[in-house]
């Protein structure tokens, strides 16, 4: 019997076990893939927006040479302060449904790498599960091909080849300048007429230069509707649609929360049944003993909590559990 599972190692969740840990809270971490999966699956060589300062948990310092961390720094990062904490992870443990039983406390299913079910108890849960496995799908014909997808590691696969990036973002951005930089003939098709405003303000001048000459074909106001083995179709909001040729596309058009786990315990949810509802003092749902931390929190915007903010959430809950042992 555990005083706190929580499920999820990533920042958020790695700082709610660090800070129930302060609170001499004994807590289990289940985590389906290893810690911090999703700065793991950000670009090889992308540069975060926060400082160092803003990224830290558990007052362990992040000593990093650059102004804005780099993925790779941030993955040693955290591995590091799991270490030195000793945290008890569960890796490669996925966890299925949450079941209350008759005298308060939580049952955690999960199903292990190589198949086996297991049952974990817990007085306490925090749902800390992030949201970059699930990809924001376009729902259109041929999205399924091959050529076609959602992440983006690094640029050398692409080298020569047309590529299509979808999105205007901060992703879309990072991936179409890494891709002119081995040589890629690229077409950036977004939906609005305007690029996303948060696009970071050092890399917004560098994209621009390379736009104004030429070196990546902007299509904005404009979908695309239709994927093909050899061409896409753009149906510009006002205009015919045109095909375009390609070898890839690169549909980076942004991830959402899996609420499923927290459905499966009976929490309420929001905003048209996609924010689960919690009392942001204490991050606590209607079901009492069941909380939520980082990205889980946020709506269909999931871009309104970030790690910055999320870390934040383990001392509230630890704080909250605390009250109530004692």
């Amino acid at each position: 019997m555990y005083d706190v599972i929580i499920i999820g190692g990533g920042p958020c969740g790695l700082s709610a076990a660090i800070e129930c840990s302060r609170k001499g809270l004994q807590s289990l971490i289940i985590e389906k893939s290893n810690i911090v999966h999703s700065i793991f699956l950000y670009p090889t060589n992308m540069q975060f927006f926060s400082t160092a300062e803003l990224l830290e948990i558990g007052d362990i310092p992040f000593n990093t040479p650059n102004d804005k961390p780099f993925r790779h720094e941030a993955l040693a990062y955290y591995r590091n302060v799991a270490a030195y904490y000793n945290l008890n992870i569960q890796h490669y443990e996925e966890a299925r449904s949450i079941a209350r039983q008759e005298d308060g406390t939580f049952t955690v299913h999960t199903m292990t790498k190589r198949g086996k079910a297991e049952t974990y108890s817990s007085r306490y849960v925090v749902v800390a599960t992030g949201y970059f496995d699930h990809p924001n799908y376009l729902g259109i014909p041929g999205e399924e091909l091959d050529k076609v997808t959602h992440y983006f590691s690094e640029a050398h696969p692409y080298t020569g080849t047309r590529v299509t990036v979808i999105g205007g973002s901060n992703s879309a951005v990072d991936a179409a300048m890494e891709l002119v930089r081995v040589g890629a003939t690229i077409d950036m098709v977004y939906r609005r007429t305007e690029l996303s405003p948060y696009i970071k303000p050092w890399v917004r001048p560098l994209f621009d230069s390379m736009v104004q000459k030429g070196k990546i074909t902007l299509h904005l106001g404009a979908r695309i509707t239709e994927i093909h083995p050899d061409h896409v179709v753009v149906t510009p909001l006002e205009a015919e649609p045109f095909r375009m040729e390609n070898d890839f596309v690169l549909a980076l058009t942004g991830f959402h929360p899996e609420r499923k786990l927290l459905e499966s315990i009976g929490v309420h949810m929001a905003e048209n049944l996609d924010k689960p509802e919690f009392d942001p003092a204490t991050m606590e749902t209607n079901i009492p003993g069941i909380y939520v931390a980082g990205v889980i929190a946020s709506g269909s915007n999931a871009n309104e909590v970030f790690i910055e903010t999320g870390r934040c959430h383990g001392r509230q809950i630890a704080e909250h559990i605390q009250c109530q042992t004692h």
